[in-house]
């Protein structure tokens, strides 16, 4: 078997919007979204399953919402440029500083 191929017959389409349903209802936006934590493959992010993995995936998601242990969905990454990251490193009183010359109003919290 190639790298990357089905090992088995493809899961028909109502199988993956089951699963597409059941991902959202657990909090997730699509398959990629829910790629890490439901710890799916490339081919499986990009909505590709096989009859088994979809069954597989759906029995493990119904048994969390019976179970009411639904997986959080999550969060967010945030990157942030280089310029944002060396700003976090300066000190408050030189990022004050810096702002009232600029002009701004700095006010202590």
């Amino acid at each position: 078997m190639a790298f990357g191929q089905q090992s088995g017959p493809p899961a028909p389409a109502r199988q993956v919007q089951e699963l597409l349903a059941l991902l959202q209802d657990a909090g997730h936006v699509d398959f990629r979204d829910a790629r890490g934590p439901m710890g799916f493959t490339q081919r499986q992010a990009a909505g590709k399953f096989t009859r088994d993995e979809a069954t597989a995936f759906i029995e493990q998601l119904q048994a969390a919402q019976d179970s009411g242990d639904a997986p959080a969905p999550a969060q967010p990454t945030v990157r942030l440029s280089a310029a944002e990251q060396a700003l976090r490193r300066v000190p408050a009183d030189q990022l004050a500083a810096e702002l009232q010359r600029r002009g701004w109003v700095v006010l202590e919290p």
